[in-house]
């Protein structure tokens, strides 16, 4: 059943021909979600230490600047990360997403636990370079995981939606010029 799923969510989820290199990768123009076409709003390269970890686009069905507007709304949108440094592990991805979960939710997690270990629980895998994560929020269907085109999991609820987009878009987002970026303003 899982893997019909899969092969049903990747048929939702296709890439568009034209794209825009990001630290050496190549981000789509346009993704369609659920039969609904998503636009590129803008992209950014999540850097610590001077090491470029990965490229990110930021996917609307409206462009928008209001990163408060795009957290709160209950529409399609998708977050698309493109892993570009082999130093990213499982066991990174999941310190830094709890983290920004953490900063995203002012400090209050406990209203969504749940939801997060279920997020996380999609970083099980090894992760490597090259690898491709997207976030597809659908409204009333949740936030679907994909890792390299393949369904991990399905998050439920609008407040885990929020939290999530918050780790990028928040007042205390994981890199203010990554912000920047996602929201077209670079």
């Amino acid at each position: 059943m899982k893997r019909i799923l899969s092969i049903f969510c990747l048929a939702l989820l296709s890439v568009g021909a034209m794209a825009v290199e990001v630290a050496g990768v190549q981000l789509p123009e346009k993704l369609d979600a659920q039969q609904q076409s998503l636009s590129l709003n803008g992209t950014g390269v999540r850097s610590k230490f001077f090491m470029d970890i990965y490229a990110a686009g930021l996917y609307l069905s409206e462009a928008s600047k209001d990163a408060d507007v795009i957290i709160a709304q209950d529409k399609a949108m998708a977050l698309r990360l493109h892993i570009t440094s082999g130093l990213l592990t499982s066991e990174k991805m999941e310190t830094a997403t709890r983290e920004g979960f953490e900063k995203s939710t002012n400090g209050n997690v406990a209203p969504i636990q749940a939801t997060i270990d279920t997020f996380i629980a999609s970083f099980n895998e090894a992760i490597q370079e090259n690898d491709i994560f997207d976030f597809v929020y659908t409204p009333m269907k949740g936030v679907a995981v994909f890792k390299n085109g393949e369904l991990k999991s399905t998050v439920l609820g609008l407040p885990f939606k929020q939290a999530l987009f918050g780790i990028w878009l928040s007042e205390d987002s994981v890199q203010d010029d990554l912000k920047s970026g996602l929201l077209g303003s670079l």
